[in-house]
């Protein structure tokens, strides 16, 4: 089957390799759409801090049963959605539920080769069924997942004013669920198109272009104030430490991004918001469904998103150039 390797930093290459063998409670899949997520981008750029070379990514995957064991209850043919985090089911975190944090984690396309093939071998526990999602539409579900989580995690609400900081992929996620659950969120980036996308497409109240002086424009947005929570989808280490910094008395902040770095931040101005600071890590069940439901009901825009496709086998020449910010990619597919 075709496979698409990265075997160090910066190299791409077609290759062949054996159709997988599907183990015991293991569906074979086909593979049909693969999200470019900014971990796969940091994966050949080689600055992901859980990984090791050589690995297959794709970790965001829309798929068709090939497969499945018997009383499964899914049958050949069926699409799915491929939920990527395979949990231990046994350590402590898991039997609290936090699946999503399990101390053995291995999530498909970083810790263990992934879904940018042909073909793939998964557990039955981690597929969900498509439904009345489009093929696109379910290769979406996983990153927008990471998003709603994080939206749960800062338990927002209609009467929070909200911040996302970084207006990639992952911070749109956070803006479309924040802003369905009714917050007023406003969105910051250097990158003006990826703000007038916010504007146009998500509904955001307002939008901010980094700047040096942009801790006293928001200062003057909000009477002083700042916002109620902070979502940092950067993935910079400089702007987690600067976020705390637009955080109102009693707020929230809450982290998205993971970057290979020590954060610091002032302990008095800390201790003084009385803030509260949230890590949010991949995604559960409860926020796969959610996301599923609101694509459903129309409210998720899907098809603006998806702004740029290839087959699988141009991978090699167009992930570095979808990579560059003069691409303009929101979100990238590969068909296979």
């Amino acid at each position: 089957m075709q496979t698409i390797l990265c075997d160090r930093p910066g190299s791409l290459s077609l290759i062949e390799r054996p159709m997988p063998e599907p183990k015991a409670g293991e569906a074979l899949l086909r593979i049909r759409r693969v999200g470019i997520c900014g971990t796969d981008y940091h994966i050949l750029g080689g600055n992901q801090p859980f990984l090791s070379y050589p690995r297959v990514m794709g970790h965001e995957l829309a798929a068709e049963v090939m497969e499945a064991p018997a009383g499964s209850g899914f049958a050949p043919g069926e699409a799915v959605v491929v939920v990527p985090y395979l949990s231990c089911g046994t350590c402590r975190a898991c039997l609290r539920g936090v699946t999503n944090a399990c101390r053995r984690i291995s999530v498909l396309g970083v810790h263990q080769d992934g879904g940018m093939a042909e073909y793939l071998a998964v557990p039955v526990t981690n597929l969900i069924a498509a439904g009345s999602l489009s093929l696109d539409q379910a290769a979406m579900v996983e990153f927008l997942a990471i998003g709603a989580h994080g939206v749960r995690r800062g338990a927002i609400g209609p009467e929070d004013r909200v911040l996302v900081v970084g207006a990639g992929p992952i911070g749109m996620a956070a803006i479309i669920f924040a802003c369905a659950r009714g917050a007023e969120v406003t969105a910051m980036d250097m990158r003006a198109d990826r703000l007038e996308f916010c504007r146009t497409q998500l509904g955001v109240a307002a939008t901010v272009v980094v700047s040096d002086t942009v801790r006293e424009e928001l200062a003057a947005m909000t009477d002083g104030e700042f916002f109620d929570v902070v979502i940092d989808a950067t993935g910079h280490a400089p702007s987690i430490a600067r976020g705390l910094s637009f955080l109102g008395h009693g707020g929230r902040y809450v982290l998205l991004s993971v970057v290979q770095a020590d954060i610091a931040f002032a302990d008095p101005e800390f201790h003084k918001r009385e803030t509260t600071l949230l890590a949010s890590r991949n995604a559960q069940p409860v926020d796969f469904a959610e996301v599923m439901r609101q694509i459903a009901a129309g409210a998720v825009p899907t098809a603006a998103l998806a702004t740029h496709r290839a087959p699988l086998a141009r991978a090699p020449v167009d992930m570095p150039l979808w990579s560059k910010p003069q691409a303009g990619v929101i979100k990238a597919l590969l068909e296979v």
